[in-house]
């Protein structure tokens, strides 16, 4: 059955599926010593769940395979991402985010896989099976299942890494109760002594190799912490407004990439390609609109704001960045208010 498995998942769109066991020993020392050293930041359900992420028979009884899934997500088309980084009056936006959640394509497909297994199970009068499937959405150590699933290593970056096709891919896990034969892969790493990523990462956010402090982390600062932006990151940024893609630019197995087959992930609404004063002017309707079945309808308007106004910031002086920040110098939201100020502050 894992051989029909794998097949079955192909079928449904993924680029790869590979099954391993449950044991994360290993990876459970370093999951525990990263939330001590407090680089989980205010992303508190990386520690809040204990040994439920790092033990998948704790979160769904009686698990004894993890079913790991690839699936890439390059939309075709979209503008190169060096030439928006490097116009500062573009918003850039992580490419993962460029088409509709994730979450909800994975989730769909694995539930349909899923749904696959359950049929052929019951033909075979296996009547217990049960399962639970993950995209990102519960405490799950989704890399470390995927690397012992034969999927790739981890970077340095502490993505991913597949040697035919780079890192531009999600993961998604299907736990179950079937004793399903595993792949047993010997862990390699290609790593070698490439720090590219650890060099390029505007923040310096990669404190070591296979250590990222999410407190640092430009993703981390525009997506998950929902405060004030320090201000010490603040011109590090840049024009980033949704996440930061940098690792995986200038990471050299990123040349294997493959574009996605998958039409949920092209390019929606131009986000490939904008200008941080557009994205600024959009009223909260046309932001809900515009964003709806995105990723980024979850970080909220005034978040939305607040980080275009931090991009607005590093901007070059002009008119209409100028205009564009005191139309909103007023604005009811006091985080958004005082990331206007300080960006205006900028251009004095």
């Amino acid at each position: 059955m894992s051989a029909d498995i794998k097949k079955w998942g192909l079928a449904l769109g993924f680029n790869q599926i590979g099954i391993t066991d449950t044991n994360l020993q290993v990876a459970e020392l370093e999951h525990q010593a990263w939330v001590a050293k407090g680089f989980h930041g205010e992303m508190d359900y990386m520690a809040k769940h204990g040994v439920k992420r790092t033990r998948p028979a704790d979160l769904v009884p009686n698990t004894l395979r993890v079913i790991a899934v690839r699936l890439d997500y390059l939309p075709p088309n979209a503008e190169h991402s060096e030439s928006v980084l490097q116009d500062q009056s573009k918003a850039f936006i992580s490419r993962y985010s460029l088409g509709r959640d994730y979450h909800k394509v994975m989730r769909n497909k694995l539930q349909k896989l899923s749904e696959k297994i359950q049929e052929e199970v019951t033909k075979l009068n296996i009547s217990d099976f049960s399962y639970r499937v993950f995209t990102d959405s519960a405490p799950v150590l989704e890399v470390a299942l995927a690397e012992k699933a034969g999927l790739g290593w981890r970077g340095k970056h502490t993505l991913l890494i597949n040697k035919n096709h780079g890192s531009w891919f999600f993961l998604g896990e299907i736990y179950t109760n079937l004793p399903l034969a595993i792949d047993e892969i010997e862990a390699s790493n290609h790593c070698g002594t490439c720090t590219s990523c650890i060099d390029v990462c505007p923040t310096k956010a990669i404190t070591a190799p296979y250590e990222v402090d999410a407190r640092r982390c430009i993703s981390y600062l525009t997506i998950e912490l929902k405060g004030s932006i320090p201000l010490e990151f603040r011109p590090l940024i840049g024009n980033r407004v949704y996440g930061c893609d940098d690792c995986q630019l200038f990471c050299p197995w990123n040349k294997f990439a493959q574009i996605t087959a998958e039409n949920d992930f092209h390019v929606k609404h131009g986000l490939d390609d904008i200008s941080l004063v557009d994205c600024f002017s959009w009223t909260e309707s046309e932001f809900k609109a515009k964003m709806a079945g995105s990723a980024i309808y979850r970080i909220g308007y005034a978040q939305w704001l607040r980080n275009i106004a931090v991009g607005l910031g590093n901007a070059p002086t002009t008119p209409a960045v100028i205009n564009a920040l005191n139309h909103h110098i007023n604005h009811e939201d006091d985080l958004v208010k005082e990331h206007v100020r300080w960006a205006l502050a900028q251009h004095s």
